[in-house]
């Protein structure tokens, strides 16, 4: 069997994610169906822009209060080059502190857990190497907006 060195994680950059007030969908199939819509926001790091106006985390909460993030938008470099982020993941905790978080209530992040898989795109030519990256994220929801930190997986 062959000895594989395994991945390093390094710090890439950080999205502050201005949302719009949750759209309740109701019970679907599968759980509470949410969508929140993305607005704006600052993306700062190894690579900086603007986050726009465009795109959303369309949320599915299951019985045992296990939100599935579904995150689509893109942001603008601060050169001018649009990239595309879909970030997946999942935000879990005692239902008490959930609670807390869905009323909009400042909420300490070491008391929940949200971590997800993020893909950056872009065909700009400057920024093509994003397409072949692999990154993880840690987040935090303060009321109207909420922070990723996504780390590159080398």
């Amino acid at each position: 069997m062959l000895v594989l060195q395994p991945p390093v994680v390094r710090p890439f950059c950080t999205l502050e994610v201005e949302l719009a007030p949750v759209l309740d969908l109701g019970g679907g199939r599968t759980g509470q169906r949410r969508v929140v819509p993305i607005r704006g926001g600052r993306v700062t790091g190894r690579i900086s822009g603007t986050i726009l106006d465009v795109g959303a985390d369309w949320q599915t909460i299951g019985p045992d209060g296990v939100a599935e993030l579904d995150a689509r938008y893109a942001f603008r470099t601060d050169d001018g080059a649009l990239v595309e982020i879909v970030n997946t993941g999942t935000r879990h905790g005692p239902p008490d502190v959930m609670a807390r978080l869905a009323a909009g209530e400042p909420t300490p992040p070491e008391q929940y857990s949200m971590r997800s898989v993020a893909r950056l795109e872009s065909g700009h030519p400057d920024y093509r190497w994003l397409n072949r990256m692999v990154f993880v994220g840690t987040g935090a929801r303060h009321g109207s907006t909420v922070q990723v930190d996504l780390y590159s997986v080398e």
